[in-house]
């Protein structure tokens, strides 16, 4: 699959790797302009060496729930339009304001992703994407209540996390239960486990269904 516009594959330590451009943030290698997109520290990374059809474009409007101090969401802002980051926990809200000073695109926003009316006022809607990477048991109804934001053909991009649903059940099966609930809202294009760089999560592309 073709990378989004502002995403290459550059050479880090001999080895061909995402990279985006823009202010380094946690410490990633740097080739001039370009910095290294960590797939082992980024689901939406993993997503893309998995070759999955994210469809994510350059200047695209994204949410990001569950930015936390902005390692992945730093990489969409670098390419994307106006992108708007969700975190609950105030201490990673600090960092994540911090990377945002160098990226006028990037609006943090200290809400909690479950009540995404405390954040309507602020998000504007048809946007292009919602990733999602955020721990918390109910990750399907979260989706639901944030498909609010997109326009009927965008993407929900999810990260789910089987041990954040139930720590004692199989993978596979709280994946299911997750799908058929998400089912509800979206249309499932794609799945694919991230086990190769994330134990026990499971990455989703799907499309917001439309109501007649």
């Amino acid at each position: 699959m073709s990378l989004p516009d502002g995403v290459e594959r550059r050479t880090f330590d001999g080895h061909e790797r995402l990279a985006t451009r823009g202010q380094p943030v946690y410490g990633e290698p740097t080739d001039g302009p370009w910095r290294l997109w960590d797939a082992g520290r980024s689901k939406l990374g993993a997503m893309l060496e998995l070759d999955m059809d994210v469809e994510l474009d350059g200047d695209d409007g994204v949410l990001y729930l569950g930015a936390a101090s902005g390692t992945t969401v730093s990489h969409v802002a670098d390419f994307a339009g106006p992108t708007y980051a969700v975190e609950f926990a105030p201490r990673p809200t600090r960092d994540l304001v911090e990377v945002a000073e160098d990226r006028p695109n990037l609006f943090p926003l200290l809400k909690d992703a479950r009540k995404p009316e405390t954040y309507a006022h602020v998000v504007e809607s048809g946007l292009d994407a919602v990733v999602q990477d955020v721990a918390t048991r109910g990750q399907a109804r979260v989706a639901a209540r944030n498909r609010q934001f997109l326009h009927d053909d965008g993407r929900l991009l999810a990260a789910i996390k089987a041990r954040s649903e139930d720590v004692t059940a199989d993978p596979d099966d709280v994946f299911e239960d997750v799908l058929a609930t998400l089912r509800d809202a979206y249309e499932v294009l794609e799945t694919a486990r991230l086990d190769r760089y994330h134990d026990d999560h499971l990455a989703v592309v799907a499309r917001p269904r439309t109501t007649d």
